[in-house]
C-alpha cells in the first residue's frame, strides 16, 4: 500500500492539471459555438418544445442578412472606386422584392408618432443640450435663423420649422425661376419621353407622377383634343416650348420650409396619399421611381411661358407636408386607398384666376426635411446653370433665357 500512495497522488495531479483543464475548455468551446442551443436545452428541457426549433432558423437569418449586406457594400464600394477613375457604373436598382420589403415597414405610423413627439414641449433645461446636438449632428447654421436663442423653441417641432432672417436669403429678380427651397440639386434638365430622372440613370413616369391630366385640361388652349398627343405633349401649351425639369432635396439640417419659385398662379391641388420611404439621394439611386411610391402634393397651374408645376414629395418622418393658403390638406392619415388621389380645385366662381404666388413668397414647409420637384415648359433656349450634387439655397437662380 504504501508504494501505490506515491503513484496514486501522481495520477490524480495528472488528472488535475492536464485533463480536467482540457475538458473545461472542449466544454466551453462548445458553449460558445452552442451557446443559445446548448443553454436552452439545459434552461428548457420540457415545457419548451419548439424553442430550440426557433432558434436555429435566427442564426441563419442573421449571418445570411449580414453576408448579404456585407456583399452589396462591396459591390457598392467597387462601383465608387471605378466612378472615381472616370469609368460611369450603372446603377444597382432594387428588385420588386425588395421594394415590397421596404414599403412592409411601417414607415407612414414611425412618422406620426415622430410628428407628436416633435409636438411635446421639452423643459427649459432640455433644449439647448438637444437642439445643439441636433445643430452638430446636421450643421445647422443658426446665425442665419430669424430666432438664434435655442430656449425659445418649446419643441422640436418648432426647431425644425423656425424662419431664417429675411436678409440672409435674397430672391434674385434678374431670373425668372429661383430654387424654392435651401438643399442639393439631385437632377435637372429636359423632359425626354414621357420620363422624368430622379437622380442620373433613374427615371419615373411623368404621367404617373403627375396623374391624369385633368388638372391641366383648362390649360389647353392651343391643342386638338382629339389629338393631344403624348402626356408630355399635352402639358406643353405653346409652340416653341419643351418641358424642363429640376430637383432639389432637403436634408435634415436644411431650412425647412419652401417658397414659390415664380411669378405663378396655381390652378390645381393633387394629394397622392402613399408610402414614406426615404428620398435620400442614396435610396433615390436604389428604388426605381421612388417619388411615385411616396405621398406628395402637386400644384399645378400656369406661368408666363405655359404650364408650371411644383410637387412636395413626403418621406420617412415627413408625413406632414403643409400648404399654407390650403387649410383643408391633410397628409399621413392613418386609412388611405392605395393608388387614389385627392383633387381640389383652387378655381372657382368667385375666384377665377386662381392662387396667385409671387417669386419667393412663403408657400409650405415640411416637417423635417425632403424633396421639391419642379415641372414646367418653357421655351426652347431655357438653360440651367446647375451642377448635379451641388448645394443651392432659396433665392438662387436655376437657370437663364
Amino acid at each position: 500500500m504504501g508504494e501505490i500512495q506515491p503513484h496514486t497522488n501522481s495520477m490524480a495531479a495528472l488528472v488535475r492539471r492536464v485533463i480536467l483543464p482540457q475538458l473545461t475548455a472542449t466544454r466551453k468551446s462548445r458553449f460558445l459555438l452552442h451557446g443559445v442551443r446548448w443553454s436552452h436545452q439545459r434552461s428548457f428541457p420540457e415545457g419548451f418544445p419548439g424553442l430550440q426549433a426557433r432558434v436555429r432558423p435566427l442564426f441563419l437569418l442573421v449571418a445570411s442578412g449580414g453576408g448579404y449586406l456585407g456583399y452589396d457594400q462591396y459591390g457598392r464600394y467597387k462601383d465608387r472606386q471605378l466612378e472615381k477613375i472616370g469609368i460611369e457604373v450603372p446603377p444597382r436598382l432594387a428588385s420588386e422584392v425588395q421594394v415590397t420589403i421596404y414599403k412592409s415597414i411601417p414607415t407612414r405610423l414611425l412618422s406620426r408618432a415622430w410628428g407628436r413627439l416633435n409636438q411635446v414641449d421639452l423643459p427649459t433645461w432640455l433644449r439647448k443640450p438637444i437642439y445643439n446636438l441636433y445643430i452638430w449632428t446636421f450643421g445647422v447654421n443658426m446665425k442665419e435663423a430669424a430666432v438664434e436663442d435655442l430656449q425659445h423653441y418649446r419643441n422640436l417641432g418648432e426647431f425644425f420649422r423656425r424662419k431664417l432672417k429675411p436678409q440672409v436669403r435674397p430672391v434674385c429678380d434678374s431670373h425668372c425661376v429661383i430654387s424654392p427651397a435651401d438643399g442639393k440639386i439631385l437632377h435637372f434638365g429636359h423632359v425626354k419621353n414621357c420620363e422624368v430622372e430622379q437622380v442620373k440613370g433613374v427615371t419615373y413616369s411623368l404621367e404617373t407622377f403627375l396623374g391624369p391630366r385633368t388638372c391641366t385640361e383648362s390649360l389647353l388652349n392651343n391643342r386638338n383634343e382629339e389629338d393631344p398627343g403624348t402626356f408630355q405633349e399635352s402639358l406643353v401649351t405653346k409652340e416653341g416650348n419643351e418641358l424642363f425639369h429640376c430637383v432639389v432635396y432637403l436634408a435634415p439640417g436644411d431650412y425647412h420650409c419652401f417658397h414659390s419659385p415664380t411669378d405663378w398662379r396655381v390652378a390645381h391641388r393633387r394629394h397622392f396619399p402613399g408610402s414614406l420611404m426615404s428620398v435620400n439621394p442614396g435610396v433615390a439611386r436604389w428604388i426605381k421611381e421612388l417619388f411615385c411610391h411616396n405621398e406628395r402634393v402637386v400644384l399645378s397651374g400656369e406661368w408666363t411661358h405655359g404650364f408650371f408645376s411644383l410637387t412636395a414629395v413626403g418621406a420617412t418622418n415627413v408625413g406632414s407636408i403643409r400648404i399654407y393658403f390650403d387649410k383643408e390638406l391633410r397628409t399621413n392619415s392613418p386609412r388611405y386607398s392605395k393608388g387614389t388621389f385627392n383633387d381640389l380645385s383652387y378655381v372657382t366662381n368667385n375666384n377665377q384666376e386662381g392662387i396667385s404666388m409671387r417669386k419667393g413668397e412663403h408657400l409650405g414647409e415640411f416637417n423635417l426635411g425632403s424633396t421639391i420637384v419642379l415641372l414646367f415648359e418653357a421655351p426652347r433656349n431655357f438653360t440651367f446653370n446647375l451642377q448635379a450634387g451641388q448645394k443651392i439655397r432659396f433665392g438662387e437662380p436655376l437657370g437663364t433665357m
